[in-house]
């Protein structure tokens, strides 16, 4: 499956995985509302559909993605504070959509993710960067906050991290970045793509409602207290040994052969 090349996300389809690229080569890949709304819309589409497993986010070579559209942002200006408030949210609810969705999602990165365009790399289960890509929330140099992937960023590096990319708004290697945790792999430029790829359908051979469940457990394990967290984790335990993948895993497992996880799931 592939998309019109005038399109804001082109899309390609791996087997189970689902290749979603950013598409506006001229703007270094701005995130324009109409490009968040074309992502979260594929997104969608991915989801809904039983034959995805996994999705790789990706750019291109020379950037994965600069972050806001400063054209857009500098007309904002003169909008009311509600304009100004539905915008944002915008784009917080593709954040959330991405770090909480049911499909697991690698950012493949190549060039620089700035700003916007590096939370967008830290919201995904998994980055690959090539060695010369760029990651900085350089939102400070701007006047700006980089309020909406705070959120994120702070999760996936703690705050030690946070605040010195956040203050400094100084943009990091692949290597560094990798060393702070923002990443989980660095691999020769040009090949982040392909290693993306291969890590997508590495997951996408598991259950699609355990690797559902899992990214659900995720995400809001780290909002509970110890307490609440263990009562919590003993429900999904237990719904899990009731659920038709389990059981047919454990079969595939002791039979020795690969598991033949329900579509439908």
């Amino acid at each position: 499956m592939t998309s019109a090349p005038d399109a804001a996300v082109l899309e390609e389809t791996h087997g189970p995985v689902r290749l979603l690229r950013l598409h506006r080569p001229d703007q270094r890949n701005a995130l324009s509302a109409d490009l968040i709304r074309a992502l979260r819309q594929r997104l969608d589409a991915a989801a809904q559909d039983p034959s995805v497993r996994a999705v790789v986010l990706a750019g291109d070579r020379k950037a994965f993605s600069a972050g806001a559209d400063l054209a857009a942002l500098q007309q904002l200006q003169h909008a009311s504070s509600e304009a100004n408030r539905q915008d944002s949210q915008l784009l917080a609810d593709l954040f959330q959509q991405l770090y909480t969705g049911p499909l697991p999602v690698i950012a493949a990165v190549e060039g620089a993710a700035v700003a916007g365009g590096a939370g967008l790399a830290c919201a995904c289960d998994l980055t690959v960067a090539g060695e010369s890509a760029r990651f900085g929330y350089t939102e400070v140099r701007l006047g700006f906050v980089a309020a909406i992937v705070m959120v994120f960023l702070l999760r996936a590096v703690g705050e030690k991290h946070a605040r010195e990319l956040l203050l400094t708004g100084r943009l990091v290697r692949a290597q560094e970045a990798w060393r702070m945790g923002l990443i989980n792999e660095v691999v020769p430029d040009g090949e982040a793509e392909r290693r993306a790829l291969d890590l997508a359908r590495e997951i996408a051979g598991g259950s699609r409602t355990a690797l559902a469940t899992t990214r659900e457990m995720l995400s809001v394990l780290p909002g509970m207290g110890l307490q609440e967290a263990l009562r919590y984790a003993a429900g999904v335990n237990a719904w899990t040994r009731t659920t038709h993948d389990l059981q047919e895993g454990v079969a595939a497992f002791l039979e020795h052969r690969p598991p033949r996880w329900t579509v439908d799931d």
